[in-house]
């Protein structure tokens, strides 16, 4: 049986635009995987990965109008969105160049023997190595920033790893684009081009993440999706570790004292995160717990006047589009729920946003409301009404893990008075915010885009500069002669690499 053709699809009409790739077979993932790993020695230069991570990055920007011209035909995102998306791209790119270059995620630490220690301590050296070929599946909503070009695969690439990239199937001509830039960068700098390769379809996922020569998988999609692959890459004989990020309802908690000195800007604020993107950001704030009565009324009242004045849009395809009409309808019909904003279908590709409510004390125990408790990918929040503290806190111990949360205080609560509620927000989520916005997740050193399953599938990120930590292994070599030791454990650091020895910073003995 042949390979399937792979078509670009027109979110704008749901219609094929034409043929862009073909489907791989397990013959071909085969053969790229391999490929991959017989690049994986030349990778080891940190010169060449630094070398490699600046030139994609400059490529990217000198094909600019050619790749967001093509990511936009494919998901509809917008010129302005997708300018944006590339630059953060390949400030990601040199990020991690500059992380290589600097070194100090080896991590390197250095302990020389000690017989009088009780038990001795021998020679021990310890740095972090390359796992070996990533398998990354790319993103629906992030065509650059979490595909081809994206965190994944930089972070793997400055660690070491060859990438086997898995396409999404919403923009195949974008990836191929992105993917023969890569691919250019790579022989620019003195790299086989095989140190990025790109296969579609779905066979061609579920092959990849069972290939023997893979030996880490990095993925950004849905619960099912990614839970599947994450099943299958423990199932294997040999397991590999799996950085999923499947699904985030991102709560946001506004206290009362919150809402009665600021509630119209608190109102318009969380209109403008929810609805950015047509709500396809996985850290789009899906959950809020806003107090009963006059203060909450006037949030409301500013919350419905900023999403009626928001114009329909475009979802990256027509699958996702009935799934959120679909999951708005179901949620809309519970007992209680009432649609101030009513979201959903507009016209034949379009969909309005909008907002559900409830009463809190509904999701306080199990039942058919918590359905309402799950993600709903799209323009929509659910906005629960609390009468007291009690009923945020019955309601937060029964969310799921999410990549964020959000607490919104009062100027005198921001002294002390809400540390008990922050607390509880900090063991749902990875990153917590006061008095802001989840959308928007900046390539910072200090950056953790991650949390509780479901969130993602491990403690990591996957983005900042620790991300290159996903794709590591530490290693002790015990007395070892000089001689036989890589030169990043040598005692005269050639390198003039950042490490700690005997304890300390080297910079502090010298």
């Amino acid at each position: 049986m042949g390979a399937a053709p792979v078509w670009s699809v027109d979110p704008r009409t749901g219609k094929p635009r034409e043929q862009v790739a073909v489907e791989a077979t397990a013959e071909e993932v085969d053969r790229a995987v391999r490929a991959a790993e017989a690049a994986r020695t030349a990778l080891g230069d940190r010169g060449a990965r630094a070398a490699l991570l600046r030139t994609a990055a400059d490529l990217l920007d000198e094909s600019a109008r050619h790749v967001i011209e093509a990511a936009d035909a494919e998901t509809a995102l917008g010129p302005v969105r997708l300018t944006g998306e590339l630059a953060r791209t390949t400030a990601q790119l040199r990020a991690f160049a500059d992380v290589v270059d600097e070194g100090s995620f080896l991590d390197v630490r250095i302990d020389h023997a000690d017989p009088s220690r009780t038990p001795p301590w021998p020679d021990l050296r310890r740095w972090k190595i390359p796992l070996g070929v990533v398998a990354v599946y790319a993103a629906s909503n992030f065509p650059l920033a979490f595909s081809v070009p994206g965190g994944d695969t930089a972070s793997a690439l400055a660690a070491g790893c060859p990438v086997v990239v898995k396409a999404h199937p919403d923009h195949p001509a974008t990836s191929e684009l992105c993917a023969a830039l890569l691919r250019t960068a790579a022989r620019r700098s003195g790299l086989p081009e095989d140190v990025v390769v790109l296969v579609h379809g779905f066979e061609a996922g579920v092959e990849l993440v069972g290939h023997p020569l893979v030996a880490a998988a990095g993925f950004t999609g849905s619960v099912r999706g990614g839970r599947a692959l994450f099943d299958a890459a423990a199932a294997r004989p040999v397991p590999i570790p799996f950085h999923g990020e499947l699904g985030s309802l991102n709560p946001v908690v506004i206290t009362e004292a919150a809402a009665a000195e600021r509630a119209e800007a608190i109102g318009s604020g969380l209109a403008g995160s929810m609805t950015l993107g047509e709500g396809q950001f996985c850290t789009k704030p899906g959950f809020v717990l806003a107090p009963a009565g006059d203060a909450g009324d006037r949030l409301l009242k500013s919350l419905t006047a900023a999403v009626s004045e928001t114009d329909p849009g475009v979802m990256l395809d027509h699958r996702m589009r009935d799934a959120f009409v679909a999951g708005v309808g179901e949620r809309a019909g519970l007992e209680g729920v009432e649609s101030p904003v009513t979201p959903g279908a507009c016209g034949d590709h379009g969909v309005s946003a909008g907002f559900l409510t409830v009463a809190a004390r509904r999701l306080a125990e199990e039942g058919p409301h918590d359905l309402l408790l799950e993600e709903c990918f799209g323009p929509v929040t659910v906005v629960a009404r609390y009468d007291g503290t009690d009923e945020i806190e019955a309601v937060l111990a029964r969310l799921p893990g999410n990549l964020t949360a959000t607490l919104h205080v009062s100027e005198e609560e921001a002294q002390g008075a809400a540390a008990e509620l922050l607390a509880s927000l900090t063991g749902l989520a990875g990153r917590v915010l006061v008095d802001g916005w989840p959308t928007g997740v900046a390539v910072a050193p200090a950056q953790h885009h991650g949390g509780p399953y479901p969130a993602t599938t491990s403690t990591s990120t996957s983005v900042g500069a620790t991300a290159i930590e996903r794709w590591l292994r530490p290693v002790t070599y015990q007395s070892a002669p000089s001689a036989l030791l890589p030169p990043e454990l040598r005692d005269d650091n050639p390198l003039g690499l950042p490490r700690r020895v005997d304890g300390h910073p080297e910079a502090l003995r010298r």
